[in-house]
């Protein structure tokens, strides 16, 4: 059943039977009712890609991530969807893996669906080898790209970002005020943020006076085994730390498993922070102090912002959100 079936049986035009698909006020009421009739008689569901071309919009927003696993980007996946909604419009989510091959591909196949926009949730998909950012740069001539926590200088992107320099500087800034010299930083990428939260651990070691020393800079898998594993491979070669600051909260809940296993006590012989706030820094014993980097809001602003741009509002390239610090029990400040 499709359209012309609609037009044969209604007596009317295809354009017509488009035009009262699309709440086109140039249609008569009788019309319209007859019209609606007929579908209604041949259980006919208007296709909305179909109904996209006529509206001149698909009312649909690409969403795309690198692991929908991970609780930060499921977090901001909720966020983003909720907020798209609450302004009529769907979304299609792709889950791209880390392979730039992978990130291409899922990005051509939303443009094919003809998507009104692409949000890329997430600071992984900012490449640090500039032409590998091309992709986006000329899609965004055609759609607004907006990005979740990442940020790229071109016509047509959009950024909303935590200020993660910033949140890192100051935790660094808390360990070490705490009396805390030997603070071992724990990381999962190179990424947009992932480069902000490093320089702002670095300089805050600097502003302290204490050396940044490359062996307490450790990158590992982003699970709570890698951290573990690490951190214990560290202690028997006779590296000495006594703060933990991750990236990322499950690297904390692998700093406190070890301790546990150590017999350390959390926080007088180490202190540990994590980083998001997620659920995972609630799930432990002691509960981790975290970094809050406010996803939710991040999210939000990125949709209204989003709809803004569609309304033709001018609107800033790069939105900075401040990220807040939550105490619990692995820190003792």
């Amino acid at each position: 059943m499709n359209i012309y079936d609609v037009s044969k049986q209604a007596g009317v035009s295809i354009a017509t039977v488009s035009r009262v698909l699309n709440g086109n006020p140039n249609v008569s009421g009788k019309t319209r009712e007859k019209v609606l009739a007929v579908m209604d008689e041949l259980g006919y569901t208007p296709n909305v890609f179909a109904r996209g071309l006529g509206l001149g919009t698909m009312k649909t927003i690409g969403i795309m991530c690198s692991d929908s696993s991970d609780p930060y980007l499921a977090n901001a996946i909720y966020y983003l969807e909720r907020q798209l909604r609450s302004h009529g419009y769907d979304s299609l989510l792709c889950c791209t893996g880390p392979s730039l091959e992978n990130k291409r591909a899922y990005f051509e196949l939303l443009l094919s669906k003809r998507v009104d926009a692409v949000i890329l949730a997430g600071s992984k998909f900012v490449e640090l080898i500039d032409q590998d950012n091309e992709y986006l740069i000329s899609a965004a001539k055609g759609l607004p790209i907006m990005l979740v926590n990442g940020f790229l200088d071109a016509p047509g992107i959009y950024s909303t970002v935590c200020d993660d320099y910033q949140a890192m500087y100051d935790a660094a800034g808390r360990l070490l005020d705490s009396g805390r010299d030997r603070i071992l930083y724990l990381y999962t990428s190179h990424s947009y943020s992932g480069l902000g939260k490093v320089q702002g651990y670095k300089d805050a070691l600097s502003a302290h006076g204490v050396p940044v020393r490359r062996e307490l800079i450790r990158q590992c898998g982003k699970n709570l085994a890698a951290s573990k594993a690490l951190l214990e491979e560290l202690a028997d070669s006779g590296t000495a730390f006594d703060g933990v600051l991750t990236s990322d909260d499950s690297l904390a809940v692998g700093a406190v498993k070890f301790a546990h296993g150590r017999g350390l006590a959390i926080p007088e012989e180490l202190a540990i922070i994590g980083y998001n706030n997620s659920i995972l820094s609630y799930c432990t014993d002691p509960e981790i102090s975290s970094v809050d980097t406010k996803v939710e809001e991040l999210c939000v602003t990125t949709v209204d912002t989003l709809m803004r741009v569609f309304d033709g509002v001018e609107v800033p390239k790069k939105i900075t959100v401040t990220a807040d610090f939550i105490q619990k029990q692995t820190t003792n400040f």
